[in-house]
């Protein structure tokens, strides 16, 4: 299989022969904050209109068809016009935690979207606590999300903060949980070395029964963290009109909405290097398959199950009515967690005597 380890390292060896040290790292930080930051954008707005043709599909829909072939440009005029919208100054507000709170949400979610690992050698960062890591820097958004609520003076925006606050807390209990399970079966939280355990088989097919369990509760839990239905109490428009980014205009409301979406892909991303085997191919007892699937370029087989699990996200989403605050938090804090703690040392059982 072609690996991009080989163009990264030869890019690096190039930059170090010509150049010298300082100089080839300067570039190197460059260059990859540049790629990052691009394939976010570019992925946002692909979710976005994948989202809208989805949805179409499950109302009998059309869905964008106007703008390009398809409406694939769709997603780029809407990002043309919010950058061009005014920003509208409020009055009675807290001026400077309204202005970070926003910055906070999408720097957390591109720290975490970094950490990821496309291929072999192309990743950002590569962490032998990975999966600490991600767990960590997530979380940060959740501080952007509660600023934003408290800073806008408006009694919608403090309630939709509390509920998002207390949902995101919540749920990401068990988004760890998870997690950890499948840390127990590999032995490390290098997200490179769990993926690589996962060539002679995906670990939601290794770790038997605790790995199911734990991939169902990460897609649950994982999809209430994206504040997206039948989750998305904390903007819900018929109590709330916007929730925590009511007053939000301009790019700042754009930053707010760039971070949802690729929360959304975030999350899916991390369930396929976890459970799914990352960019590993899927290898069955006939060799003659094998090679075939060995033929696919492991970016394609991350994307592949990326947007699998993104599919399924739009799938809930479009199909259930939303719950109420109560029964959110009851299936957390009385189902979920309580199983993920089961399953833990189920998993635990597993590794020792299996």
């Amino acid at each position: 299989m072609f690996h991009f380890k080989v163009v990264t390292d030869w890019i690096d060896e190039f930059l170090r022969t010509n150049l010298g040290e300082g100089w080839t790292l300067l570039i190197e930080f460059i260059l990859i904050g540049i790629a990052v930051l691009a394939v976010y954008a570019v992925l946002a707005l692909i979710l976005i209109w994948a989202e809208r043709k989805v949805c179409a599909f499950f109302q009998c829909r059309l869905g964008p068809t106007r703008v390009g072939p398809w409406g694939l440009f769709q997603s780029v005029a809407d990002m043309i016009k919010i950058l061009l919208k005014e920003i509208i100054h409020l009055n009675h507000v807290d001026l400077r935690l309204f202005r970070m709170a926003s910055f906070l949400v999408i720097i957390a979610s591109l720290c975490t979207f970094g950490a990821i690992p496309f291929d072999k050698g192309l990743h950002a960062i590569d962490f032998n606590m990975g999966v600490f890591y991600l767990l960590a820097v997530s979380s940060l958004g959740v501080v952007g999300i509660l600023l934003a609520g408290w800073s806008s003076n408006s009694k919608y925006t403090m309630i939709g903060a509390m509920r998002s606050g207390a949902q995101l807390i919540s749920y990401e209990l068990s988004c760890g949980l998870s997690l950890l399970t499948i840390v127990i079966l590999s032995g490390t939280m290098q997200l490179s070395q769990i993926v690589e355990m996962q060539a002679d088989g995906w670990f939601i097919f290794k770790g038997g029964i605790p790995a199911i369990i734990a991939f169902v509760i990460y897609l649950i839990a994982g999809h209430a963290e994206t504040n997206r239905g039948p989750f998305d109490l904390p903007e819900a428009e018929s109590e709330l009109t916007a929730g925590y980014h009511t007053e939000y205009s301009g790019i700042q409301f754009g930053f707010f909405y760039l971070a949802e979406y690729m929360n959304m892909f975030i999350i899916a991303a991390i369930a396929a290097t976890m459970f799914l085997g990352g960019w590993m191919p899927l290898h069955t007892p006939w060799e003659g398959v094998n090679t075939i699937m060995d033929y696919i370029p492991p970016v394609i087989w991350f994307f592949g199950k990326t947007f699998f699990c993104v599919f399924l996200a739009l799938w809930v989403r479009w199909s259930f009515p939303r719950l109420r605050i109560d029964q959110l938090l009851k299936l957390e804090w009385k189902i979920l967690m309580p199983i993920s703690l089961l399953n833990i040392i189920l998993m635990a059982l597993w590794v020792i005597y299996l």
